[in-house]
C-alpha cells in the first residue's frame, strides 16, 4: 500500500445571518456561501471541487473578538469535483472511507484579532479520523443589514487553511 497525501486547502466565501435565539450567534447560510478545496494528484494536475452542503456557526462577541467562536460541520456526501467516478474514489476507503468518517468538522480554539476586520482563527480540522491544528485568516467585509432578507448579515471571505496533515492510504 502506497501512501498519497492530499493537501487540502479549504477557501470559503461564508454568509452569515442572525439567529432568532442570541445576538451573538451567527449561522452559516449555505445558500450564500461556498466551501471550495483543491488538492494536487500525484504532480501532475490542480483538481479543485465543492462542498455543497455544511452547518456552522459563529458565537460573534462585538466587544471582544478574541472571545468568539466558529464550528463547522461538511458532510464528505456533499463533495463535488463535476466527475462522480472520482467523487466516488476520494469518499471511498482510499481516502476520506465517508462511510465511516461521514462529516469533516472544524472547532476553533482561540481567535487572534489582526486589526479591526482581519482575524486569524485557529482550530482543529478533522478528517478521516485525523484532527490538526490550523490557522484560518478571515477578513470580515460588512455587517449590516441584509437589503432583502432585512435582518442582519455578516459576510466574510477567503478564509484558508492549508494541511499537509492528511494522509490517505491508497492500493
Amino acid at each position: 500500500m502506497k501512501k498519497v497525501l492530499l493537501a487540502t486547502t479549504l477557501l470559503g466565501a461564508f454568509a452569515f445571518s442572525t439567529s432568532a435565539i442570541a445576538a451573538d450567534k451567527w449561522e452559516f447560510d449555505s445558500s450564500h456561501a461556498t466551501i471550495l478545496f483543491e488538492y494536487n494528484h500525484l504532480g501532475f494536475s490542480t483538481t479543485y471541487g465543492v462542498f455543497r452542503t455544511f452547518t456552522g456557526e459563529l458565537m460573534l462577541d462585538e466587544d471582544d473578538p478574541t472571545n468568539s467562536s466558529v464550528t463547522a460541520e461538511i458532510p464528505l456526501s456533499s463533495l463535488d469535483t463535476l466527475w462522480e467516478k472520482r467523487d466516488n474514489h476520494l469518499r471511498s476507503p482510499d481516502f476520506f472511507d465517508a462511510d465511516m468518517d461521514p462529516v469533516i468538522t472544524f472547532t476553533s480554539t482561540s481567535v487572534t484579532n489582526v486589526d479591526g476586520n482581519t482575524a486569524q482563527v485557529n482550530g482543529d480540522l478533522s478528517i478521516h479520523g485525523t484532527t490538526a491544528s490550523v490557522t484560518l485568516d478571515v477578513v470580515l467585509n460588512k455587517m449590516a443589514d441584509h437589503p432583502m432578507a432585512k435582518k442582519p448579515w455578516a459576510v466574510s471571505t477567503s478564509p484558508q487553511a492549508s494541511s499537509s496533515c492528511f494522509f490517505f492510504s491508497s492500493a
